[in-house]
């Protein structure tokens, strides 16, 4: 550290005390002595590039007059002092003495660097004993801010200025604080203060103390720090403490940050502490009543209430009726009409809906709403005006293997099972007959109240033909019909007046059919003998072979010829070859 009594650094003085000269002889020894210690007393020892005290004697617009008690009074301008109009008549300041005598023999001398050399004095301290100094800030800056030590500028860097993280910099500006030198540059002379370091020693003495007295239950007061996803962080003044996300409110919030925000002043309960850790844990909502204490004086079954949608699960939907309280609206108790598969097709995260309370279990917490018993049961209504053997038209609303589902109004769908679709047709899937979107005459069979189902039917439109057919098709009646299908089994065709039959593949050629598809196409035309009808299993049961019994050999031909089994379709792939082809046994025929 630099000498900072001199400009230079020397401390060399330069102007020096004269011994006084003897003018009388007759002076002893003695009065001497006396002499020259009454004259030394009107000489100051004073040196170039030091501070010096001075009295002022004058003032005028410009300058200010100051006797530092040589030959010569100095001159400062006015300009140099902080305050002039401060400056007072009489007044003893200090002053940096540049020159005892200039060329003109003028005593020069400088306020503003006896100032500033006073302020590099408490700038060194502040580095070296850690005292406190004040400055000003003046200007925002790269990385931080520039501050005004008594006219001497310093940097503060941003991770300097406060323990928490400052949101806004330019708010500083104009703002006076105090600081503690951290580093000084010798070659630069640029200098680093810092004012969290202060902040950290006050904050450190008071954690002491707070930890020393905290305990379980103390209700304190603090500010929001810090807001993470998990809770919220609060600055108790020296000690910080977590609100974990469960303990901020008694109702449900996705993220700390809807319930506070940065900065907040807010009250808190310590609800435990780790002082191996030295970990504060803080509560929120432990201040206010627990709100299931009294939901029982609040809430009865049967009671309305409106609630917002918290939380949807596969089963249901979660209603906060009041911050605290939720209830489960099961997935059955939402629509009385409607099939939901899923709560999201019928509500959304955040929609406010009204309720009826089922039923309270305080002590397990749990709360059973219904949204669907707000309004009174459609289905008595519905019951009435779908009664049984009424007709409706309605709309082909999904299909199923078993079935066709009908919309007969927006809520209220009806079930047409695959057997009521047709009297005359076997239908495999009902898409053979309808498809989505088209309007269906049908007549209700049967509602169930209770199970929310109404049964339908397609066929009992028209009356039942099965009576007209018992005496059209009688066993060993003859007649033509065409294939509409053809599977495994055999062929299902279509007799006169719509209805189908069924021929099993053993009646259609003799020894059976081995491949359908070779030997049959649909929409040919065979003459067939019915050989069984049964009228209350909606059958008939048709044969070529039992037709083709007693007729003429050209007819079986043409049938053969039309329909060849697989020893017709051997003769006629070799007969250009000119190859014997065995007879086939009647009993390898059949197999």
């Amino acid at each position: 550290m630099p000498t900072l009594n001199s400009a230079n650094g020397s401390g060399a003085p330069v102007a020096k005390k004269q011994k006084p000269v003897r003018f009388f002889a007759d002076y002893n020894d003695e009065e001497l002595k006396r002499l020259e210690a009454l004259y030394s007393g009107t000489f100051n020892e004073l040196t170039e590039g030091e501070i010096v005290k001075g009295r002022v004697v004058s003032i005028n617009e410009k300058d200010v007059t100051i006797d530092v008690g040589l030959k010569s009074e100095g001159i400062v301008p006015l300009m140099e002092f902080k305050d002039p109009a401060s400056v007072k008549v009489g007044e003893e300041i200090e002053v940096f003495l540049e020159s005892i005598e200039d060329k003109m023999g003028q005593l020069i001398l400088s306020k503003r660097k006896a100032d500033t050399m006073r302020v590099w004095e408490k700038i060194y301290e502040s580095l070296e004993k850690g005292t406190i100094i004040s400055g000003k800030i003046t200007t925002r800056v790269k990385g931080g801010m520039t501050v005004s030590l008594g006219g001497v500028e310093a940097f503060l860097p941003g991770s300097q200025i406060d323990v928490k993280p400052v949101r806004d910099f330019d708010i500083l500006v104009g703002q006076t604080m105090d600081f503690r030198v951290v580093k000084i540059n010798p070659l630069t002379q640029n200098i680093v203060v810092s004012h969290k370091v202060i902040i950290e020693q006050e904050y450190e003495a008071r954690r002491k103390e707070m930890l020393s007295n905290i305990k379980v239950g103390m209700v304190l007061e603090g500010t929001v720090k810090n807001i993470t996803d998990f809770g919220i962080f609060v600055d108790l003044g020296g000690l910080d403490g977590l609100v974990h996300i469960t303990d901020i409110t008694w109702g449900r919030i996705s993220h700390p940050s809807e319930a506070v925000k940065l900065d907040d002043p807010i009250k808190v309960v310590v609800i435990g502490y780790d002082e191996n850790k030295q970990r504060v844990s803080l509560g929120m909502k432990q201040l206010t009543p627990r709100p299931w204490d009294s939901i029982e004086e609040k809430f009865a079954p049967g009671t309305r209430v409106k609630g917002k949608v918290v939380s949807i699960a596969d089963y249901g939907v979660f209603i906060e009726i009041e911050k605290g309280i939720e209830g489960l609206v099961h997935i059955s108790e939402m629509s009385w009409t409607q099939h939901i598969k899923h709560p999201s097709q019928f509500v959304t995260m955040g929609q406010e809906v009204e309720c009826v309370i089922l039923n309270i279990i305080k002590d397990d917490q749990k709360l059973s709403l219904s949204m669907k018993q707000v309004e009174e049961d459609p289905w008595v209504k519905i019951a009435e005006k779908y009664a049984p053997d009424t007709i409706h038209k309605g709309i082909v609303r999904n299909l199923a293997d078993f079935g066709v589902f009908v919309e007969l109004e927006p809520g209220v769908d009806g079930l047409i099972h695959i057997s009521d679709l047709s009297w005359t047709k076997k239908i495999r899937h009902p898409g053979e007959l309808v498809k989505k979107g088209d309007e269906i005459e049908v007549k209700v069979l049967k509602v169930d109240t209770k199970a929310r189902r109404i049964a339908l039917g397609h066929k009992q439109i028209t009356d039942d033909p099965w009576n007209a057919f018992e005496t059209v098709y009688t066993v060993s009646t003859e007649q033509k019909a065409k294939i509409t299908q053809i599977i495994e089994k055999g062929v299902i065709v279509e007799l006169p007046m719509g209805v189908d039959g069924f021929v099993p593949a053993s009646h259609l050629l003799q020894g059976g059919v081995r491949d359908m598809n070779a030997s049959f196409k649909i929409g040919d035309e065979l003459p067939l003998k019915v050989i069984e009808f049964d009228k209350e299993n909606r059958r008939i049961i048709l044969s070529a072979l039992e037709y083709f019994k007693g007729k003429s050999k050209e007819e079986i031909e043409a049938y053969m010829q039309q329909h060849p089994n697989e020893k017709q379709k051997i003769k006629e792939a070799t007969a250009s070859l000119d190859v014997a082809v065995p007879e086939v046994p009647t009993d390898v025929d059949k197999t």
